[in-house]
């Protein structure tokens, strides 16, 4: 019989507009696949329509609140409905920048010092001393990220903004200089690391990742063998001591430039990482021999309750 996927798609984060784009990426591939889909655009009666159209498995394409968060998670549970990606407790942690850093460096993951502080604290004067990134906890796809250059008189004044809509709290970092790496995971299995390198952007913002042309990314990444060795290893520690299932990423810099810290850091764990047409886990999966419908095959075969 062949098995019935309900796509999640949309929602209600910032981060919709993508998520639609990697649903429809998906499904188009699971029925290329052979499995029979049904594209479901996420709101608040999900429980309802999911109960209704009674899926075998939910490939969960959502990105960020309400989807990579635990919640949407947790209705799954509750409908007992097999799902991928990761469980409650590991997308509410992953989603959480600050705990997760918490976690992340209990187990020995190296992260960024840092500390939470309100939007507005960060708004009236510098939080750190420049160079430094402000960030909101609780966002993705580089939402509401300033990184404050060097001998920056003030602080982002967006920030004050009535109209402000990604949450009081925002996570203050030193600026890590250098290179921006990212490795996948595939269950407990490391991809390949990729170097990405904007074409317009001083870091990997919204622009970035999503427009055509907007990075380049360099897939084996041109490292030194322990140092290439180093990134998937803490891409498997930080999956695992954040309990994420499936597919994750994590996000690193590291500080090679002449005279440099040497510094390698994972920024954050993506659990559900975008799955578009410029995204980076298909790359890596492509080059591991897996086809865009080998991937989300596999993904939907490694589903499950209770993950």
């Amino acid at each position: 019989m062949t098995a019935h996927v309900a796509v999640l798609m949309g929602g209600l984060s910032a981060e919709r507009e993508i998520s639609l784009r990697s649903g429809e990426a998906c499904a188009r591939a699971l029925e290329s696949e052979g499995f029979a889909v049904t594209r479901i655009d996420v709101g608040h009666d999900v429980a309802q329509v999911l109960a209704g159209v009674k899926p075998d498995v939910a490939f969960n394409a959502l990105h960020g609140r309400f989807g990579e968060d635990g919640i949407m998670q947790g209705v799954l549970e509750m409908l007992r409905i097999p799902y991928t990606h990761s469980g409650v407790l590991a997308s509410s942690l992953a989603m959480q920048k600050d705990i997760a850093k918490t976690v992340m460096a209990a187990a020995g993951v190296p992260v960024p010092k840092g500390s939470v502080v309100h939007r507005l604290e960060a708004a009236k004067a510098h939080v750190l001393e420049p160079p430094y990134v402000l960030k909101p906890v609780s966002e993705g796809s580089s939402f509401g990220v300033f990184i404050v250059k060097a001998g920056r008189s003030h602080p982002p004044q967006e920030l004050a903004a009535s109209d402000w809509a990604h949450g009081d709290l925002m996570l203050a970092e030193q600026f890590v200089a250098g290179r921006e790496l990212t490795c996948a995971m595939m269950g407990d299995r490391p991809l390949e690391v990729i170097e990405i390198l904007p074409v317009s952007e001083d870091f990997y913002g919204y622009d970035a990742k999503y427009a055509k042309g907007g990075s380049k990314h360099v897939l084996p990444a041109d490292l030194k063998q322990n140092i290439y060795q180093q990134v998937q290893e803490l891409a498997f520690a930080a999956h695992r001591a954040l309990g994420c299932r499936g597919v994750s990423r994590a996000d690193f810099r590291y500080d090679d430039r002449p005279g440099g810290t040497g510094e390698l850091v994972v920024l954050e764990v993506n659990t559900q990482p975008g799955m578009t047409e410029t995204s980076l886990v298909p790359e890596m999966a492509a080059y591991a021999g897996f086809s865009f419908g080998e991937l989300v095959r596999w993904m939907v075969e490694d589903a499950s309750c209770d993950r």
